[in-house]
């Protein structure tokens, strides 16, 4: 049931915030305060000054407010300072809003939850990624600093765990277990359409990967996969077209490995784009080979525009993608299994790709919309009990 009276929500989000770019996180903040404001709500963004991102205090971000803290670049004591100018405005101005929803749990995720529980603000925090499992403050053996923030983030209200795995680790790390709730990331699913029309006769099967080019996306095992499957050399479809968009510090020796491999002609890398609806409506299915994930947006987006995929047995990924309903699970770095499910995908008639597809957007549709997940919010803002049934399970 949609909330009786307009709400204003501010969103914690320990990153760089802008119109467009950034990663999963940034990009999952643009998508909840577009779907709320155009409903009628107010958002708030909250970041602090990061020196690659914008140095304005206040501005606008297509109609949303963004404040950003600035604080010196200097270790601990602008830690310090950071947390310090957060809690003020929160106890202050911070105070006007119904809910305050936190998309990293990290630091700024800490002190918004020992505010929150103090003034008795309901605090949703996202467990966005595997980062902060791994490598933040909710690592293991991160030191005293990290167990102080990580008893912090306890007290949130409610913790949104992106997929039924990063649940099952709050658990073990001793988060309350009816504190947490299954919630995956919304998609605007109008967006991408979902009219997506099978190839024409005589037309190349294509792949699309979007994301950037780093370590963790697994491009590597991507681009030897493909050689397995369509090089010439290995006697398979010398037309097969592999759309790579994204840009990142691997671009160069990706461009040499696909040389080496003999594929060079059938992958495009295409950059950045703004028009991503648009190249995966020229593919057959998405492919994403990462070697960690929280939920990735980009899996939600290739289903919400009809497309079957391909994707590495991650966190998300398995919660969302079911063998031979709406495309091929494989193991982290399994070349041979990636080649396999590719060969696969490329020998199905046209029709029957199409029919993997539109089986994916409708499973999308009703887990991951973003108009059923921003009503979900709206309960949890309002104290509901976390209970929600996604893929993989319910909460």
């Amino acid at each position: 049931m949609p909330p009786d009276r307009p709400l204003r929500v501010l969103m914690v989000l320990e990153s760089t915030y802008s119109p467009t770019g950034g990663g999963g996180a940034e990009s999952q903040v643009r998508t909840l305060a577009g779907a709320m404001r155009r409903a009628g709500h107010e958002v708030t963004v909250l970041t602090p000054m990061l020196p690659r991102g914008s140095q304005k205090t206040a501005e606008r971000c297509k109609g949303v407010p963004v404040g950003r803290i600035a604080y010196p670049r200097k270790p601990l004591v602008g830690a310090a300072i950071l947390a310090a100018k957060l809690g003020a405005f929160l106890l202050g101005r911070g105070r006007r809003y119904d809910a305050w929803h936190v998309h990293i749990a990290h630091h700024m995720g800490a002190v918004t939850c020992l505010v929150g529980s103090i003034v008795g603000k309901p605090v949703v925090v996202k467990i966005s990624g595997w980062w902060e499992l791994e490598r933040g403050v909710l690592a293991p053996g991160r030191g005293p600093l990290a167990t102080v923030a990580c008893a912090m983030l306890k007290r949130a209200t409610t913790l949104q765990a992106i997929s039924t795995r990063i649940a099952g680790e709050l658990e073990k790390n001793g988060f309350p277990s009816d504190r947490i709730v299954v919630l995956p990331n919304g998609v605007d699913t109008t967006r991408f359409g979902g009219g997506h029309a099978a190839r024409a006769p005589g037309a190349p099967f294509s792949a699309v990967f979007v994301g950037r080019l780093v370590a963790e996306k697994g491009l590597e095992t991507l681009l030897g996969a493909w050689a397995d499957a369509f090089s010439d050399r290995s006697g398979g479809r010398s037309d097969a077209r592999l759309l790579l968009v994204g840009g990142g510090p691997l671009e160069e020796r990706l461009r040499a490995e696909a040389e080496k491999l003999g594929v060079a002609a059938q992958v495009e890398f295409l950059g950045h784009r703004d028009d991503v609806e648009a190249v995966l409506a020229r593919a057959d299915v998405g492919v994403l080979t990462s070697t960690i994930e929280g939920l990735s947006n980009t899996l939600l987006e290739f289903m919400a525009a009809g497309l079957p995929t391909i994707a590495s047995r991650v966190s998300g990924s398995e919660d969302f993608v079911v063998d031979g309903r709406n495309g091929w699970l494989f193991d982290v770095g399994d070349r041979a299994a990636l080649a396999k499910a590719l060969t696969e995908a490329a020998a199905l008639a046209p029709a029957a790709l199409a029919e993997l597809g539109r089986n994916a957007r409708a499973d999308v549709q009703a887990r991951a919309d973003v108009g059923a997940v921003m009503g979900r919010l709206f309960e949890l803002y309002a104290g509901a009990r976390p209970a929600v049934a996604v893929a993989g399970g319910a909460r």
